[in-house]
């Protein structure tokens, strides 16, 4: 939160003010409700894509806003008439109310209700605004979404929220992003994280890969005797941070070795040799089956052919 324009003064005279029945905090006098304000926050939201996210884009927003009244130029009065002072607040915006209580007279300061805290009532409206000083249009916004921004942050632009009040300054728009999903990338602060289809041959005797990143494919070698769920990492291949776009995180690859689903006899005769000269893991026991015979001493086989016996 930015906290630069924030008079804190003014906060807590606003709140021992309501408290003690309207003197200011520290001493001094409160500060007049009908003095310039500004103007309220307006949120949307707007939908981008992973890749527009990752690098930044330029988006167009369409809103309905309100302006100042050409008309009666904000005043809310009919041209050639004027604001005449609340009689029931003398102008002040707020009235005070006394309340016995088992304490004695508490004194509560709220708003007032014939001039909604303005201080001024408005006898003959403006006809084109009715009254309220502003009039709406629908325009449109260039909105510049930063390269790294995540799902849920927003972007605030100044002074394009709701005009102010007696003068003061319009509000902001904050504009919050909402990042769609991709098929194969998650993200996770400013590192992506996919996985990568390798094959039993490329696992086994290693060999180049095709991999997906932002920046489109890329190359990389892979070791012979790689298992699956092998995690390789792509330095510099995540997303950019918002601080500095020059500086981004890293890309995370899990390797998943595929198993072939259709293979024909002369495949399926070559892959039985290979075993048979790899440990025989197909017939019941297998390579566990040669390793416990090994292990075996000279009493051990005697007992195994009294055994047969």
């Amino acid at each position: 939160m930015d906290f630069s324009s924030m008079d804190f003064t003014d906060i807590f005279g606003d709140i021992f003010g309501d408290l003690f029945g309207g003197f200011g905090f520290g001493g001094g006098s409160r500060r007049s409700s009908n003095g310039p304000m500004k103007g309220s926050n307006i949120r949307t939201t707007i939908a981008i894509t992973f890749e527009e996210a990752a690098f930044g884009c330029e988006k167009e927003l369409e809103l309905t806003l309100k302006d100042e009244c050409s008309n009666c130029h904000g005043s809310g009065a009919k041209p050639g008439t004027s604001k005449t002072t609340c009689t029931k607040c003398g102008g002040k915006g707020r009235v005070m109310m006394q309340q016995q209580t088992l304490f004695g007279v508490m004194q509560n300061v709220s708003t007032c209700p014939d001039c909604n805290g303005s201080g001024q009532i408005i006898k003959e409206k403006c006809p084109k605004c009715s009254g309220t000083g502003y009039t709406s249009s629908k325009k449109r916004i260039q909105v510049s979404i930063p390269a790294g921004i995540d799902n849920g942050q927003s972007v605030r632009i100044r002074e394009k929220g709701e005009p102010g009040l007696n003068g003061g300054p319009r509000g902001d728009l904050l504009v919050e992003v909402r990042v769609q999903s991709h098929p194969i990338f998650q993200r996770r602060n400013y590192d992506i994280f996919s996985n990568a289809p390798i094959s039993f041959a490329q696992a086994t005797l290693g060999g180049e890969v095709i991999i997906d990143t932002l920046d489109g494919k890329v190359s990389y070698e892979v070791k012979a005797g790689t298992q699956t769920d092998t995690r390789i990492r792509l330095k510099g291949k995540g997303v950019p941070s918002l601080r500095n776009k020059g500086v981004r995180g890293d890309h995370y690859v899990t390797l998943i070795v595929q198993t072939p689903t259709s293979l024909n006899s002369e495949a399926k005769n070559l892959l039985r040799q290979f075993d048979a000269l790899s440990g025989n893991t197909l017939k019941p026991g297998g390579t566990q089956v040669k390793q416990e015979k090994k292990k075996k001493g000279f009493m051990g086989k005697i007992k195994d052919a009294v055994d047969d016996l």
